[in-house]
C-alpha cells in the first residue's frame, strides 16, 4: 500500500481526507485513495486504498482495494487486497480478505473470511494478436 510511508506517517496520493473534525452522514463512494480521521456513519467505498485513523469512529460498511484499520468500525469490512488491524484497531463486524494481519492489541469481533485474491484480467490489443514473422 504505497500511498502511506509509514517512517513518516505521510500519506501519498491521497485524494480524499475526511478530518477529525468532519462528520459524514450518508454512502460515501470514490474512486481514489480515502484517509478517515473523522467520524462517518453510512457506508464507505472506494475502488483505491482507504486508512480509517486512531481517532476515527465509522459506523458503515467499508469496501476497499486495501484497508489499513487504526481506529473504531462498527460494520463489515471487505479489502480486495489486504486489511491491516493495527493495535489500536476495534472492529466489530465481519471481515472478507484475501490478506490479514491483525497487531497484537487489536480487537476483531466478528466472523473473518479469507478469500483468494482474483488476478486482474489482462487486455491484449488486437494489433498485438497479428502473427509475427522473423526474415
Amino acid at each position: 500500500m504505497a500511498m502511506f510511508n509509514r517512517e513518516e506517517g505521510e500519506a501519498h496520493g491521497v485524494e480524499t481526507i475526511i478530518g477529525p473534525s468532519v462528520k459524514v452522514e450518508g454512502n460515501f463512494v470514490g474512486s481514489g485513495n480515502v484517509v478517515v480521521d473523522g467520524v462517518v456513519n453510512g457506508s464507505i467505498k472506494t475502488t483505491k486504498d482507504l486508512r480509517i485513523g486512531d481517532r476515527a469512529k465509522v459506523k458503515a460498511d467499508v469496501d476497499a482495494a486495501n484497508i489499513i484499520v487504526a481506529g473504531e468500525v462498527h460494520g463489515n469490512v471487505k479489502a480486495g487486497g489486504r486489511l491491516e488491524l493495527s493495535a489500536s484497531a476495534k472492529v466489530f463486524g465481519n471481515v472478507e480478505t484475501s490478506s490479514l494481519t491483525v497487531a497484537q492489541g487489536a480487537i476483531l469481533n466478528g466472523k473473518c473470511m479469507m478469500v483468494k485474491q482474483e488476478p486482474a484480467p489482462v487486455v491484449v490489443e488486437k494489433n498485438d494478436m497479428k502473427k509475427r514473422t522473423t526474415p
